[in-house]
């Protein structure tokens, strides 16, 4: 029973997501979970898993009061690969990104940020966290950390006007060499979801990056918060 159980809520996953993609549009809604027990002959307990599924892949979200919509999951499904630029990416995208600085603060690193800025315990840090829009859309939190040493002149106003990349190289002559970045998938808590504007415990990709100089020293640390209907983890891999 457990295995038919299984395939009946893979094949649901499958056919369901085919619909999305053949026969839908983004932010289309989608029948109610009764709707669509009695449409493929289901229990609701077996509809109410595969949807999870699909909204954890980023296929749907959901609206609480009004339902259940298809993400947009193909030309607008941003990739967080690479030495990755929010406003590169929108601008690609022909969207109009925006940012907005929730908060910038000067404090003393304690022994976790120390750690991974690679300065002493004590140093001052910049904190920035900042909500990445995309056509008045909220699309991404970032949370960023810098050594101040490096950056003690930097103003909120400059981080809103110009992406922070090119502020690094054009500002502050600090050439990127490289970037470590780790994903993972996570549910947003309730302060970050109000921020998105999606519900508490919706599905969310997540990127701690940590991105060096030419010296290679590290010159940013940041946590990110991404809306899974919204973004997608793809890597190539290639072998000679």
């Amino acid at each position: 029973m457990k295995n038919t159980k299984q395939s009946l809520y893979g094949k649901l996953v499958d056919t369901i997501r085919e619909t999305i993609e053949n026969e839908l549009k983004p932010h289309d809604l989608l029948p109610s979970e009764r709707e669509l027990a009695e449409i493929y002959g289901v229990s609701r307990t077996t509809v109410r898993l595969a949807m999870q599924e699909l909204e954890h892949l980023g296929y749907i979200y959901r609206k609480h009061g009004k339902g259940t919509f298809v993400s947009s999951v193909s030309d607008s499904i941003l990739n967080l690969t690479g030495t990755y630029s929010f406003t590169e990416q929108m601008k690609s995208l022909g969207k109009n990104p925006q940012t907005k600085i929730l908060e910038f603060e000067i404090r003393e690193a304690n022994k976790y940020f120390s750690t991974n800025l690679d300065i002493y315990k004590g140093e001052k840090i910049i904190k920035i966290k900042r909500l990445r829009l995309a056509d008045g859309q909220p699309m991404m939190l970032e949370r960023s950390y810098l050594p101040y040493k490096k950056f003690a002149d930097l103003t909120p106003d400059r981080l809103e006007q110009k992406p922070m990349y090119d502020i690094f190289s054009e500002d502050y002559k600090e050439k990127i060499k490289y970037a470590e970045e780790e994903f993972y998938a996570s549910l947003v808590n309730a302060k970050d979801a109000k921020q998105l504007d999606i519900p508490e415990g919706a599905a969310s990709l997540n990127l701690i990056r940590k991105t060096y100089n030419i010296s290679n020293e590290v010159i940013e640390y940041t946590l990110s918060v991404a809306r899974a209907d919204q973004f997608r983890y793809k890597i190539l891999h290639n072998r000679l």
